[in-house]
């Protein structure tokens, strides 16, 4: 059995949030693999997340920020159980990063249930038609199509929403892998709820210059 160290124990504390005792207890599961530790503390991070899914979370903090000299800028509203830990700097921390995250890969949704499902059913009818058209699956049976599809339509989650997306500054989880680690480090219920993200000059229409015509336009003397 691998020796548990206080400075792996403390590592693994940093990286994950969870208590010392948690961390020692799955270091020594995990036979002193960090990796394998961190999943043990995901796993039990999860099932205490979904134990505490039903507590109503309606303090929290909208955060924002900007990015690329005022080129980017982003609102998010993250909730929490009490004012407290609202106030805390482990909470605040957590809404600057979903917020950053947001700024620098744009997701579309917050959740997947806010994907229409009309969305869900183009994106599907365009799978089927990219495999059909592949000679590699002339003989995959039906059921083998649509397990690839179901692949695809996560890596779509993945690509367009917030909490399925891989967390900007450590792409090992996911954003709501995030949360789940504050929800057992905090032990409080922790949901993102809405975010806004404005680009400069997004939805405007510019006027690009024929230049050509202009300068046809010059010599004329119009």
């Amino acid at each position: 059995m691998a020796e548990i160290t206080a400075s792996a124990i403390k590592s693994l504390r940093e990286t994950t949030g969870a208590g010392m005792v948690d961390c020692k207890n799955a270091l020594i599961e995990a036979d002193g693999n960090e990796q394998q530790a961190i999943e043990i503390l995901r796993k039990k991070g999860m099932a205490t997340a979904s134990k505490k899914a039903g507590r109503i979370a309606a303090e929290g903090a909208v955060g924002s920020y900007i990015h690329m000299g005022g080129k980017v800028g982003v609102l998010v509203e993250i909730n929490c159980e009490s004012d407290f830990v609202a106030r805390g700097e482990e909470f605040q921390q957590l809404v600057r990063d979903v917020a950053m995250h947001i700024a620098a890969v744009d997701p579309k949704y917050t959740h997947r249930s806010e994907v229409p499902a009309s969305d869900l059913d183009k994106e599907r009818e365009i799978l089927r038609d990219q495999l059909k058209n592949d000679p590699k699956n002339a003989s995959k049976p039906a059921d083998v199509i649509d397990k690839i599809i179901d692949g695809r339509i996560n890596k779509f989650y993945e690509e367009n929403v917030l909490v399925d997306q891989p967390f900007v500054k450590d792409p090992s989880k996911s954003v709501g892998d995030l949360v789940t680690e504050k929800i057992a480090s905090i032990k409080e219920n922790i949901s993102i709820r809405r975010f806004t993200r404005y680009k400069m000059g997004e939805g405007i229409e510019k006027k690009v210059d024929d230049f050509a015509e202009e300068v046809a336009s010059l010599a004329s003397g119009n």
